[in-house]
């Protein structure tokens, strides 16, 4: 019997698949993007507009979405995935072309009816097409140089895509993400510990070449990293955002300062309050308490991601949940590492409470696509 003859013939039907459907997770993304209302209406100074109202509708569009999703069979998923993918790139191409430019960087396509970021469908589009790769290669194949240099390639056509936008966030996310599928799907740690320890090296280098005659950077490209390893090198210049972030998220202590209470937010201090630095307000008002809920929160959503794919007996169906699951997990630690001065800033959103359009339907769809493998595993009989 073939794939899809065996997907065909088991599919459950009608109202078994609304049973079947992933519910504790559905519920974990209603609350995490309820945090994230009720953030913006902060932020906002006790208003739905600009922010809130919008990203409510989104959200609402966006649950609709991924209850569509949802309904159909993960073999249709399967097939459409090189179709996705290759549409994804063919937008990252078109941006250069068509894109609009915002804030110094030219990342979306003007659809009229929204603005389209194509690199967050990408972020989704690699990890189906890898997916699916892996689902169709031999596993005896998986760490041989060839079906190794394959997908390699697939992670790096959108990158380099991307880095010309520019978006260093995105492309690493990129990266990290589409590495993490192919060490799940079996590739030998050993290649890992190759590009670990080309990646030390060149770090390494860069940081020797520094006042030499083969200095590797320019020179304010080595301020910025000074800026990072201590933003008090230039607390109104290149460190006032991350400065700013920390006086925030420690100003908030245990319990916080109230609900709308906090003054980094309310005064302005804080950059781009309802997008990156979000969890700062969260951290300010609510502190560690809240900031830690939060945390729980997105970790009940990876654990049931990942343990819907262990119990997934479809190879494309686990490899797609838990390569969502890395996913999300790699936009809240880098998002939050960012805000708490871990990791340079380089424009990640937090997943389902930043004001965004792109970002939270496409999230949306990558949970509707977990939902179809979930809902669509095979079961005993």
């Amino acid at each position: 019997m073939s794939y899809l003859e065996y997907h065909v013939k088991t599919v459950p039907t009608g109202l078994s698949k609304i049973l079947r459907l992933n519910w504790p997770l559905i519920l974990l993304l209603i609350t995490v993007a309820s945090v994230g209302f009720v953030m913006l209406y902060s932020v906002a100074g006790g208003s739905l507009t600009p922010w809130a109202e919008p990203q409510i509708e989104r959200f609402a569009v966006g649950l609709a979405a991924m209850f569509i999703v949802a309904m159909v069979p993960i073999w249709f998923w399967r097939n459409m995935a090189g179709l996705a993918f290759g549409v994804s790139i063919l937008l990252l191409i078109g941006v250069e072309f068509f894109g609009e430019t915002r804030m110094g960087a030219q990342r979306w396509i003007d659809l009229g009816f929204m603005r389209l970021q194509p690199s967050e469908l990408t972020k989704i589009t690699l990890v189906m097409m890898l997916a699916a790769y892996y689902d169709w290669l031999d596993i005896r194949k998986t760490s041989h140089p060839l079906w190794v240099a394959i997908p390699v390639v697939m992670i790096l056509i959108p990158t380099l895509l991307v880095l010309r936008q520019p978006d260093l966030g995105t492309a690493l996310l990129l990266v990290a993400g589409g590495g993490a599928i192919m060490f799940i799907a079996g590739v030998s740690w050993w290649y890992f510990g190759v590009v670990a320890a080309m990646l030390g090296s060149l770090i390494t280098a860069v940081f020797m070449s520094r006042g030499t005659d083969w200095q590797m950077l320019k020179d304010y490209q080595y301020r910025r990293i000074d800026t990072f390893l201590d933003p008090s090198t230039d607390p109104l210049g290149a460190g006032y955002h991350i400065t700013q972030a920390k006086i925030a998220l420690g100003s908030g202590g245990w319990t916080g300062r109230g609900f709308m209470q906090g003054t980094q937010s309310r005064l302005n201090f804080l950059p781009e309050k309802h997008t990156d630095f979000i969890f700062t307000t969260l951290a300010e008002e609510f502190g560690f308490i809240g900031a830690f809920s939060l945390l729980g929160l997105y970790g009940l959503i990876i654990l049931f991601c990942f343990s819907s794919a262990f119990a997934n007996k479809d190879r494309f169906g686990s490899l797609l949940t838990l390569g969502v699951g890395v996913t999300f997990f790699l936009f809240f630690a880098v998002n939050m590492s960012m805000v708490m001065g871990l990791a340079p800033v380089v424009g990640v959103p937090l997943p389902l409470v930043s004001y965004g359009g792109s970002a939270m339907l496409v999230l949306m769809v990558a949970f509707g696509l977990t939902q179809s493998a979930h809902v669509h595993r095979p079961r005993s009989r």
